[in-house]
């Protein structure tokens, strides 16, 4: 530990509001609190020529790519039935309780992630398949007892109560297929190739297609309006294409941009919609309110996929390696493992039980965090929790005994870096400049960047959890509680961008308010340092007794500290 942590600091328990400590275990993205402008467009300085609904007929799948409601008469090799695979590549099944706004992210091997308790019902995650998975959709806007993934051939794979009613598998296809929608009955869906030609299935009616049409750039998405009466077609350049009763309510066709457009979701009454690009950038249209982004942070994985929450409030969004990023009412309910076989390609809204499960530590498990003070006397076993300190204050010296610890905590490992008060000219964080406090979030990024480097050269693997440590105890926290949350999510940032899937904070959660305000909630997990309580009783009640805390969930409960501070795994 730094010189400002002493054991004889680390004694002040919940009952008077304070608590010391190190770090702990994961979590995600960062939606950027003071960070991150508005990068929302004037929707009536950019509506481009494509605002222009394309005439098409309805004929049968040609060489326009386009294709009416008929299902083909034989299923393609790379369609499968609802019949679940042995093996899954996320959490096992659970019982489908709609509660809370939950999502699952895909990956091009068709394996399936579910967060927030949304049901797993299957993957082809252990399957060969033709063709990479592309997209995935839920049974329905309103359906989440089962989900269908399209690969980039067409090809169907259904799960749950989602049925399948043809795909274009044995279909020579013009252009891949990028997207897909269902209907609002759940009873059919739309497919949709880069060339912007669209296949309908089951009960989907087919409004039109830009399949005979000359892009700009290649449609990358669609989105589907709430009575199934139409979609709209996003491309690249942010281009949107309006069909049916969808409406046109703005585009980036005629902008600039730093990077492409990957995806869009519409607002909860589909009167508007949201774009995102690679870099994490967000641009809104319609009613569609801008909540955040990622836009000016650097990342080190393209972001590949956005969806709404269930009360359109907020949306997530998923880079290539499966690390979520929550605004608005959207809750962080976890990010894929680390290392993954394949990239991911898309996620889903769907409803859920709340349950996170984005840990590194399995549920009821116990363990200790450490630092430079146990060097030569490390905790016995067993243990499975084992969080280590990388540097005991900003830019501070390296932990001199990283290496043995990281051993000693073997596959559990997780770092922590102890967070102290500084300001810095300039920082590689774009986001920085729109910050309430610059100097303050750039001093926090390179502090972040600063303990990463030095783990990297210290550890064998410095690609785990991490954790920013927020505390008082010689931190120099100034009185201005807006600087301080922008040094810290400043630290959130520059962890990130080095590729991180997990991100959390550690802090009493009697002090957190004292030192950022009650008004910064960055959406990633929490370690709460809560003594003399038990650590299961602080699971479940410490968000509704301190108003203010990271909104992400109580991940890990530092409940004892003696000779050694003890966690507890939610």
């Amino acid at each position: 530990m730094s010189q400002f942590r002493t054991p004889a600091m680390r004694t002040i328990r919940r009952t008077s509001g304070a608590a010391f400590g190190a770090l702990a275990v994961i979590a995600a993205l960062v939606a950027p609190g003071p960070a991150g402008a508005d990068t929302r467009p004037s929707p009536t300085t950019t509506t481009p020529t494509t605002a222009v609904i394309p005439t098409t007929t309805t004929t049968s799948p040609s060489a326009s790519s386009t294709t009416t409601s008929t299902v083909p008469t034989s299923t393609p090799t790379t369609t499968t039935t609802t019949t679940r695979p042995t093996a899954a590549a996320s959490q096992p099944l659970l019982p489908a309780i709609t509660s809370v706004s939950a999502y699952w992210v895909v990956a091009s091997d068709g394996g399936v992630f579910s967060f927030g308790g949304a049901p797993f019902y299957g993957s082809t995650g252990n399957i060969h398949l033709n063709r990479p998975v592309v997209a995935m959709a839920a049974t329905s806007p309103t359906d989440s007892a089962g989900y269908r993934e399209v690969a980039s051939d067409g090809g169907i794979f259904t799960y749950g109560d989602a049925h399948f009613y043809g795909s274009t598998g044995n279909i020579a296809l013009n252009k891949p297929i990028v997207g897909m929608g269902a209907t609002t009955t759940g009873h059919g869906y739309w497919l949709v190739a880069s060339d912007g030609g669209v296949f309908s299935f089951g009960d989907a009616r087919f409004f039109g297609s830009t399949g005979n049409i000359r892009l700009n750039q290649p449609i990358v998405g669609m989105a589907t309006t709430a009575d199934g009466g139409g979609y709209w077609l996003v491309a690249s350049d942010g281009g949107v294409f309006a069909f049916g009763d969808a409406q046109f309510y703005g585009s980036t066709g005629n902008l600039h941009l730093v990077r492409p457009v990957v995806g869009m979701t519409p607002t909860h009454d589909h009167k508007g919609y949201w774009m995102v690009a690679s870099d994490g950038g967000i641009f809104a249209f319609g009613d569609a309110i801008f909540h955040g982004s990622l836009g000016g942070v650097p990342q080190s994985r393209p972001i590949v996929s956005m969806t709404a929450s269930a009360s359109g409030g907020g949306y997530w969004f998923t880079n290539d390696n499966g690390a979520v990023t929550a605004f608005g009412d959207a809750t962080y309910w976890g990010s894929t493992p680390q290392v993954l076989s394949r990239p991911v390609v898309g996620i889903t809204q769907g409803t859920g039980n709340g349950a996170f499960t984005g840990s590194s530590y399995p549920s009821g498990s116990y363990g200790y965090d450490i630092s430079n003070y146990q060097c030569g006397n490390l905790p016995p076993a067993p243990h499975t929790i084992g969080i280590v300190e990388v540097v005991g204050q900003s830019f501070g010296s390296v932990n001199v005994c990283l290496g043995q610890e990281a051993a000693w905590a073997g596959g559990g490992l997780n770092l922590y870096m102890y967070l102290t008060n500084g300001t810095a000219g300039s920082s590689a964080d774009g986001s920085c400049a729109a910050s309430y406090s610059p100097t303050s979030c750039n001093y926090g990024f390179n502090a972040a960047a600063d303990a990463f480097a030095k783990a990297r050269a210290g550890v064998p693997n410095a690609f785990v959890a991490w954790w920013v440590d927020v505390e008082t105890q010689g931190a120099g926290w100034s009185g201005d509680t807006r600087a301080n949350a922008a040094v810290v999510q400043g630290a959130l940032d520059g962890l990130r961008s080095e590729g991180l899937n997990s991100v959390g904070v550690y802090a009493s959660p009697g002090l957190w308010g004292s030192i950022v305000g009650t008004s910064y909630q960055p959406a990633v997990p929490y370690w709460a340092a809560d003594w003399g309580i038990a650590p299961q009783t602080t699971c479940g009640n410490v968000k509704s007794l301190y108003p203010g805390l990271p909104s992400g969930p109580t991940q890990i409960v530092q409940y004892a500290s003696g000779t050694y501070d003890q966690d507890y795994a939610c």
